[in-house]
Protein backbone atom coordinates (compact mmCIF):
# COMPACT_ATOMS: atom_id res chain seq x y z
CA UNK A 1 0.00 0.00 0.00
CA UNK A 2 1.52 3.46 -0.65
CA UNK A 3 2.66 5.57 2.08
CA UNK A 4 0.37 8.07 2.21
CA UNK A 5 -2.66 5.75 1.93
CA UNK A 6 -1.09 3.90 4.33
CA UNK A 7 -0.35 6.36 6.96
CA UNK A 8 -4.14 7.86 5.91
CA UNK A 9 -6.27 5.20 6.38
CA UNK A 10 -4.03 2.79 9.45
CA UNK A 11 -1.64 5.34 11.29
CA UNK A 12 -3.23 5.15 15.38
CA UNK A 13 -2.15 8.72 15.23
CA UNK A 14 -5.08 10.13 13.03
CA UNK A 15 -7.55 7.70 14.90
CA UNK A 16 -9.52 10.89 17.00
CA UNK A 17 -9.81 12.47 13.19
CA UNK A 18 -11.28 9.95 11.78
CA UNK A 19 -14.01 9.84 13.94
CA UNK A 20 -14.47 13.47 14.00
CA UNK A 21 -14.80 13.11 10.37
CA UNK A 22 -17.32 10.67 10.87
CA UNK A 23 -19.02 12.64 13.57
CA UNK A 24 -18.68 15.86 11.20
CA UNK A 25 -20.50 14.29 8.25
CA UNK A 26 -22.65 12.76 10.10
CA UNK A 27 -23.95 15.97 11.00
CA UNK A 28 -23.62 17.17 7.58
CA UNK A 29 -26.24 14.19 6.81
CA UNK A 30 -28.57 15.75 9.45
CA UNK A 31 -28.72 19.04 8.33
CA UNK A 32 -28.98 18.16 4.63
CA UNK A 33 -31.56 16.03 5.31
CA UNK A 34 -33.68 18.67 7.47
CA UNK A 35 -33.73 21.08 4.30
CA UNK A 36 -37.10 20.92 3.16
CA UNK A 37 -37.31 19.66 -0.73
CA UNK A 38 -33.21 18.43 -0.49
CA UNK A 39 -34.05 14.81 -0.04
CA UNK A 40 -36.19 14.84 -3.33
CA UNK A 41 -34.21 16.57 -5.47
CA UNK A 42 -31.15 14.06 -4.98
CA UNK A 43 -33.62 11.13 -4.68
CA UNK A 44 -33.76 12.02 -8.31
CA UNK A 45 -29.98 10.83 -8.56
CA UNK A 46 -29.79 7.41 -6.51
CA UNK A 47 -32.87 5.68 -4.62
CA UNK A 48 -33.19 5.73 -0.87
CA UNK A 49 -31.67 2.17 -0.60
CA UNK A 50 -28.49 3.84 -2.30
CA UNK A 51 -28.07 6.65 -0.48
CA UNK A 52 -28.67 4.98 3.08
CA UNK A 53 -26.29 2.04 2.09
CA UNK A 54 -23.45 4.04 0.93
CA UNK A 55 -23.45 6.60 3.23
CA UNK A 56 -23.74 4.99 6.26
CA UNK A 57 -21.46 2.35 4.60
CA UNK A 58 -18.83 5.36 4.35
CA UNK A 59 -19.11 6.40 7.95
CA UNK A 60 -18.72 2.79 9.13
CA UNK A 61 -15.37 2.89 7.11
CA UNK A 62 -14.17 6.19 9.52
CA UNK A 63 -15.43 4.81 12.84
CA UNK A 64 -14.00 1.10 12.35
CA UNK A 65 -10.80 2.69 11.29
CA UNK A 66 -11.18 5.44 14.04
CA UNK A 67 -11.46 2.89 16.73
CA UNK A 68 -8.52 1.08 18.43
CA UNK A 69 -8.71 -2.81 19.47
CA UNK A 70 -8.82 -6.10 17.16
CA UNK A 71 -11.00 -6.46 14.06
CA UNK A 72 -13.93 -7.91 15.34
CA UNK A 73 -14.21 -5.17 18.16
CA UNK A 74 -13.70 -2.47 16.18
CA UNK A 75 -16.67 -3.87 13.95
CA UNK A 76 -18.43 -4.36 16.87
CA UNK A 77 -18.05 -0.34 17.38
CA UNK A 78 -18.57 0.29 14.22
CA UNK A 79 -22.15 -1.37 13.94
CA UNK A 80 -23.44 0.19 17.32
CA UNK A 81 -22.06 3.65 16.51
CA UNK A 82 -24.02 3.50 13.01
CA UNK A 83 -26.78 1.74 14.47
CA UNK A 84 -27.06 5.05 16.91
CA UNK A 85 -26.22 7.40 14.16
CA UNK A 86 -28.83 5.91 11.81
CA UNK A 87 -31.53 6.01 14.58
CA UNK A 88 -30.63 9.20 15.45
CA UNK A 89 -31.24 10.28 11.57
CA UNK A 90 -34.65 9.04 11.70
CA UNK A 91 -35.65 10.13 15.12
CA UNK A 92 -34.83 13.81 13.58
CA UNK A 93 -37.13 13.10 10.42
CA UNK A 94 -39.88 11.89 12.38
CA UNK A 95 -39.49 15.46 14.12
CA UNK A 96 -39.98 17.37 10.51
CA UNK A 97 -43.56 17.56 8.82
CA UNK A 98 -41.80 16.77 5.29
CA UNK A 99 -39.89 13.91 5.96
CA UNK A 100 -41.14 10.71 8.16
CA UNK A 101 -38.54 8.33 9.88
CA UNK A 102 -38.62 5.09 8.55
CA UNK A 103 -37.13 1.68 10.74
CA UNK A 104 -36.60 0.27 6.94
CA UNK A 105 -34.13 3.13 6.44
CA UNK A 106 -32.47 2.38 9.95
CA UNK A 107 -32.28 -1.50 8.62
CA UNK A 108 -30.40 -0.19 5.54
CA UNK A 109 -28.13 1.72 7.77
CA UNK A 110 -27.56 -1.20 10.34
CA UNK A 111 -26.86 -3.83 7.17
CA UNK A 112 -24.31 -1.01 5.61
CA UNK A 113 -22.18 -0.90 8.84
CA UNK A 114 -22.74 -4.84 9.02
CA UNK A 115 -21.06 -5.71 6.30
CA UNK A 116 -18.69 -2.86 5.72
CA UNK A 117 -17.37 -3.72 9.03
CA UNK A 118 -17.13 -7.48 8.33
CA UNK A 119 -14.99 -7.20 5.09
CA UNK A 120 -12.94 -4.35 7.08
CA UNK A 121 -12.50 -7.14 10.12
CA UNK A 122 -11.38 -9.40 7.35
CA UNK A 123 -9.05 -7.53 5.32
CA UNK A 124 -7.70 -4.28 7.57
CA UNK A 125 -4.43 -5.94 9.19
CA UNK A 126 -4.15 -5.96 12.96
CA UNK A 127 -3.28 -3.01 15.31
CA UNK A 128 0.35 -4.41 15.42
CA UNK A 129 1.44 -5.13 11.78
CA UNK A 130 0.08 -1.41 11.03
CA UNK A 131 2.39 0.35 14.14
CA UNK A 132 5.54 -1.82 12.40
CA UNK A 133 5.33 -0.33 9.07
Amino acid sequence: MPAFLSLLLLDSRLRPARIRLALLLYAGVIVAGSIPGARAEVGEFAPGVVLHGLTYAFLTLLWFLGSAGSGPVRAAKAVLAIALMGAGDELVQSFLPYRTGDLADWTIDVTAALLASTALALIVPPAEAARRR
